[in-house]
């Protein structure tokens, strides 16, 4: 890690899209697991999260390519958090953790991380483009 390079509690904005990818994946699987869930829709958050998880990987494996896998990660996290924001519907209609528990928290979940990671990247991408024009100034 250089001066030039974004950091959040000391991380990179490449470790903590990886780590909300695991989180991610992790989650689908252990909601999947517990709930005896027979739909595909309780692994829509292991969906979710194995393109952020791949593409922290890549961004940290091949940094001149760091850029675009960070870019491809943003709109992950922006789906993630667009998903997540389905849960305000279960707000509304007064059936939010009482229908579908694992649903509505799976939901909390790509909201919060999604929102997370997008706002992480968004920081980053500023930190890099304040540093390059100090640079050439």
């Amino acid at each position: 890690m250089t001066d030039s390079e974004f950091t959040f509690l000391g991380q990179s904005a490449e470790k903590i899209t990886s780590v909300i990818g695991i989180i991610l994946v992790i989650w689908g699987i252990f909601v999947s697991g517990i709930s005896d869930s027979q739909s595909f829709t309780s692994y829509i958050p292991s969906f979710l999260g194995i393109p952020l998880l791949l593409c922290g990987l890549l961004a940290i494996l091949f940094m001149n390519k760091r850029s675009l896998f960070m870019h491809i990660a943003v709109i992950f996290g922006l789906i993630t958090f667009l998903g997540g924001a389905d849960v305000f519907r279960s707000i509304t209609s007064d059936s939010f953790l009482t229908e579908s528990l694992w649903a509505d928290l799976s939901k909390i979940l790509l909201l919060i991380c999604g929102g997370f990671h997008t706002y992480i990247c968004v920081q980053s991408f500023r930190y890099v483009r304040m540093h390059r024009k100090s640079e050439h100034s």
